[in-house]
């Protein structure tokens, strides 16, 4: 085999590939038109996320659910699973209201 022979598949092959990432890049950034729109913001119609996971040793870990307004602990793993503190309300941040300046 020549050298162009060898040259032509290399250059077809990075075109290929190119032209793959290109199309994956592409879906990734604006998206199929197939696909459903997301809800406002992207998670306003979930009710369940998790909120936070911390592995405790090898089999065991704590986990932070929360489910609508509620949080939920949970220790999943070990021999069963048990629920640390069911219920609780899950932290609200406000910011603190404006008080008007006096001013001379």
């Amino acid at each position: 085999m020549e050298a162009s022979t060898y040259l032509r598949f290399i250059f077809s092959l990075v075109l290929v590939l190119g032209m793959i990432f290109a199309a994956v890049w592409a879906v990734r950034r604006w998206g199929l038109g197939l696909m459903l729109p997301r809800p406002s913001g992207g998670k306003a119609g979930r009710r369940l996320a998790l909120v936070e996971a911390l592995q405790l040793d090898g089999k065991r870990r704590l986990v932070l659910i929360r489910r609508d307004d509620r949080e939920h602990l949970l220790l999943l793993g070990g021999e069963s699973d048990v629920v640390v503190e069911p219920d609780c309300v899950a932290p609200r941040f406000e910011l603190p209201a404006r008080t008007p300046e006096t001013g001379t």
